[in-house]
């Protein structure tokens, strides 16, 4: 049983039989709509993100599998944001404002990839990608966000979410 893995970007819920995914699955003999819908139907609560899929195709079967990444924290703030692209100059262009709990959420959507072993360090380690790219949170820099969370300031809503942070995200 000799398998095959494939790993490509694709568009949330928009992936085609077209280039990339069918030049790159035709040599495998698998059946490429099939494919393509497995990986829309995976990839669509990322809609409009770029989103990492591996598909590992049993070369004798042609059986597939689908695995969906999740996109980097900084297209989900982005996403959050309602912002097309990052600033190239975040001290003084902003681009967009999200709320304490976005932060929260795109947290605990990255738990796995993050290094981090608390929500609150999680927290204010997207905080710093929030700040980097130009968004801030309540309607504040983001680094004087994460002064707020070291004072206690968030302990509730950090609270509200670490069951969900200890279940991984799911």
């Amino acid at each position: 049983m000799v398998k095959k893995t494939i790993r490509v970007m694709v568009e949330g819920g928009k992936a085609t039989p077209g280039p990339p995914l069918g030049p790159t699955l035709s040599p495998y003999k698998v059946n490429i709509p099939q494919v393509v819908k497995a990986i829309n139907d995976a990839t669509k609560d990322f809609e409009g993100l770029s989103v990492p899929v591996e598909i590992t195709i049993d070369i004798d079967t042609k059986e597939f599998e689908v695995r969906v990444g999740i996109p980097t924290t900084t297209a989900l703030l982005m996403k959050e944001a309602g912002a097309k692209q990052p600033t190239g100059d975040p001290a003084h262009q902003k681009i967009g404002n999200i709320s304490f709990e976005q932060v929260v959420k795109v947290a605990i959507l990255k738990r796995d990839s993050l290094t981090a072993k608390t929500l609150r360090a999680a927290v204010k380690t997207v905080l710093g990608t929030a700040r980097s790219i130009g968004i801030t949170v309540d309607g504040k820099d983001p680094k004087e966000v994460q002064k707020l969370v070291d004072e206690g300031v968030y302990d509730e809503i950090l609270s509200r979410y670490e069951e969900e942070w200890s279940k991984g995200g799911q």
